[in-house]
């Protein structure tokens, strides 16, 4: 395999390789250019150059001893003569260029004639006539000399700018050459690497291709890859793989096939409504019950949940999303939660209940709703209610005939008691009140349960409210030697409320820290402005709420252990009921160390709003 994938490569490695080789010979034959250049005329150039300036100085020696200043011409003349023979010599030795030989000749007879002029006037630098001798032969001479010095120069330079030009010109032919050399070995190395690539790849995508349908549950399937390398080994490590699982398969799938229609049968026999739904929200499964109940049908184009009730559709896809997000099971926490379905014999109402379905792989890959049918036991429940709440009512009249009897006897009003007799009205009396608000709290509970909350709402100072519970509960804080305390910020902004409702949600909280609270200990009452709301808290340092009942004590009939013998355990139930009412939430803290804080939200009064009675 490592030899193959080797082979892929080489059309890029020697793509590459040709670039170099190529880049290598331009760049060779780019630098011999340049070095043509330099060998050939370049050395003219310098020559004619230095040739030039060395009979320029000559002339102005001549020009010296004519003035009269013979020892500086002199000295300047026989410095210069030898400097422009030397130059003269490297020229007539660097010939290169057509014409060249004939321009230097000319040069080396003028410099000849100009040379014995000079050589004259150097010998005689006192005789007379110098200045006629110098215009008449020696500036001529000069001259001839700089003009066959500048053709020199002049053809050399121009050599030099075409062999430029031809050098710009072949470098770019060179650059265009390399670029396509190099785009074409890169293509051709691309092509040739991806074609060998793609064979020796092929054998890989068969395996891949083998593996999904293996995967899919087609056993029967298997790869065909004839190599003896690792591709090849393990090509056949996976058919031998399919083999076991299909023999695996053949086997067991007689038993398979067993427990399925057993497990289905299971399913099918329960009364109540049971769907499996995937998570994407597609229905696998529904028994017989909840096509009969729910008219499900798990059949291909048989329209899924789309034939069930709106409310059905939006619980099964609340309880899916509650599944699907990883909260685990759902559980229903009363039976206000059922749905009301309608039937072929009447209403029905159905608590759902939610669960999640497992993968093999531990995943959770559906959900398992079951619809309870809990019509009698509401119905039950409906008559409980309703026998409680007549036998409440029934109540109230002998008792309030009994309360005031109790009173009547406690004040002495029907004559003197004695200190046993005035024990027993006490305790009577006390008893007498527990029972008034057992009964109270049982008609509040059935005007909640028949849904006959009438809320007046009204704009209402905090600070009036928790003053009136706090005056309303002095007597049994001071039983219990309980400080109440206000904690109210002063211009806490008024709420929103029923006024006689929400002073029964105070009272119960207030009551409930007194009654729970340490003796001798404090209730701490606050509020305080939190996003639109007024946060009501009743703290107490009493032993706090144990876990365990931290998410029922707000349901009916819940009492925590080790409590005070008070009441029918509504209360807390009420004031929920209440505060949901009103638009608000309750809820309550324990912390480890001990101490229990109840809490509920108000929404607060606009300033410029009316208000008036209604539910």
């Amino acid at each position: 395999m490592r030899t193959k994938l080797l082979f892929a490569q080489l059309p890029l490695v020697l793509a590459l390789g040709i670039a170099i080789v190529v880049g290598s010979y331009v760049t060779r034959e780019l630098g011999r250019g340049s070095q043509e250049i330099l060998k050939d005329n370049y050395r003219s150039v310098l020559a004619a150059e230095q040739m030039k300036e060395a009979a320029e100085r000559v002339d102005s020696g001549v020009v010296f001893v004519i003035i009269g200043r013979s020892g500086r011409g002199l000295e300047q003349v026989d410095e210069n003569l030898p400097r422009f023979e030397a130059e003269l010599v490297a020229q007539e030795h660097n010939i290169t260029e057509p014409g060249e030989r004939e321009a230097t000749d000319r040069l080396r007879d003028a410099w000849t004639a100009y040379r014995a002029a000079v050589e004259e006037v150097r010998k005689a630098p006192a005789a007379t006539g110098l200045d006629d001798r110098y215009f008449a032969r020696l500036l001529p001479g000069f001259l001839a000399v700089k003009d066959a010095a500048a053709v020199i120069l002049a053809l050399n330079q121009d050599a030099m700018m075409h062999k430029s030009d031809r050098a710009e010109h072949m470098a770019g032919r060179w650059n265009t050459l390399l670029v396509l050399v190099s785009i074409a070995g890169l293509v051709l190395g691309l092509l040739a690497s991806a074609i060998m690539t793609s064979r020796v790849l092929r054998p890989l995508s068969v395996l891949g291709q083998t593996a999904r349908r293996l995967g899919e549950g087609d056993v029967a399937v298997r790869a065909r890859v004839d190599s003896q390398d690792e591709i090849g080994e393990l090509a056949r490590e996976l058919n031998t793989m399919a083999e076991r699982i299909q023999k695996y398969r053949q086997s067991s799938l007689g038993e398979l096939l067993e427990a399925q229609l057993a497990a289905q049968a299971t399913i099918d026999s329960l009364p109540d409504p049971v769907l499996v739904v995937a998570l994407d929200g597609e229905l696998r499964h529904a028994n017989q019950a909840a096509e009969v109940v729910l008219r499900a049908r798990a059949e291909a184009g048989s329209g899924g949940l789309a034939n069930l009730e709106p409310a059905i559709r939006t619980v099964i896809e609340r309880l899916r999303q509650h599944v699907a997000s990883g909260s685990g099971a759902y559980v229903p926490k009363g039976l206000d939660e059922a749905v009301t379905v309608a039937t072929a014999d009447g209403e029905r109402l159905l608590l759902p209940r939610a669960a999640p379905l497992y993968a093999d792989e531990g995943d959770v890959a559906g959900v398992t709703i079951v619809f309870q049918d809990v019509t009698r036991l509401h119905r039950f429940e409906e008559l409980r209610e309703d026998l409680v709440a007549t036998v409440a009512h029934e109540l109230r009249t002998p008792l309030t005939s009994l309360r005031m009897a109790v009173h009547l006897l406690a004040e002495e009003t029907v004559g003197p008691l004695t200190a046993k007799q005035a024990d027993l009205v006490f305790a009577s009396r006390e008893e007498c009140e527990r029972l008034q608000a057992i009964v109270d709290e049982i008609l509040d509970l059935s005007r909640i349960a028949a849904d006959r909350i009438d809320l007046r709402l009204d704009r209402h100072d905090p600070e009036v409210l928790v003053r009136e519970v706090m005056e309303a509960q002095a007597s049994a804080a001071a039983t219990r030697a309980v400080t109440l305390t206000s904690e109210l910020l002063p211009g806490t902004p008024p709420v929103l409320a029923d006024h006689e409702r929400i002073l029964l949600v105070l009272a119960n909280l207030v009551g409930n820290a007194i009654r729970y609270g340490a003796s001798g200990g404090t209730v701490r009452i606050s509020a305080r402005p939190a996003g639109g709301v007024l946060r009501f808290e009743v703290a107490d340092g009493g032993p706090g709420v144990p876990a365990e009942y931290r998410q029922s004590v707000f349901d009916k009939y819940v009492r925590v252990p080790g409590g005070p013998a008070s009441g029918a355990g509504l209360g807390l139930y009420l004031a929920r009921e209440i505060v949901r009412a009103h638009g608000g939430e309750i809820g309550l803290t324990s912390p480890p160390g001990g101490g229990a804080t109840f809490w509920f939200t108000i929404g607060l009064a606009a300033a410029d709003r009316e208000y008036r009675e209604g539910p």
